[in-house]
């Protein structure tokens, strides 16, 4: 059996955690298909609603740990599909506020359904579950760390879930 050097085994898990992560993704955006909607689209709304009419576009970014050009592109795409409406600080008027529609809060009630990362999830025990959530929270530290170092973070801090008490995570 060739011996795997621990460069080469951080780097085949660094591609099977993405490889998990982007059938999850499929998954999910399948799922959500049917209500016209992307799992990142469903981030979004489950954070608008959290956090209420507050919203502004660079606290997105930070709970998706996104740029925020890339979070003002989707924001445009939800924008013309009528889930999200953007609107202007009467106070400070430099800054937008993003609030769901009528269609939106539709569409974050449908997102509220999860039956695919149910079905995934569930070949986890318990214990499994919490050991990998607690794995999972040792790299996202971790990573922060060596990019906040680098300066290259464009958020100042990883956050939980917006609105909620527990670790929990979108």
């Amino acid at each position: 059996m060739p011996h795997t050097s621990p460069v080469d085994r951080d780097y085949d898990l660094w591609v099977l955690l993405n490889q998990a992560q982007n059938l999850m993704i499929n998954a999910r955006d399948i799922e959500l298909a049917e209500y016209g909607t992307t799992a990142m689209q469903a981030a979004v709304l489950f954070i608008t609603n959290a956090i209420g009419d507050e919203t502004i576009p660079a606290e997105i970014a930070r709970w998706l740990l996104r740029k925020p050009a890339t979070i003002s592109s989707l924001l445009d795409r939800m924008e013309k599909a009528g889930l999200v409406e953007r609107a202007r600080d009467l106070p400070k008027k430099n800054v937008v506020r993003i609030r769901l529609t009528e269609k939106g809060k539709q569409a974050y009630k449908q997102s509220l359904k999860r039956e695919s990362l149910h079905k995934i999830m569930s070949c986890l025990s318990e214990e499994e579950h919490q050991q990998l959530a607690s794995i999972l929270v040792k790299l996202r530290n971790r990573a922060t760390e060596v990019l906040k170092h680098r300066k290259e973070i464009p958020f100042p801090e990883v956050a939980t879930t917006p609105g909620s008490k527990s670790k929990r995570q979108l």
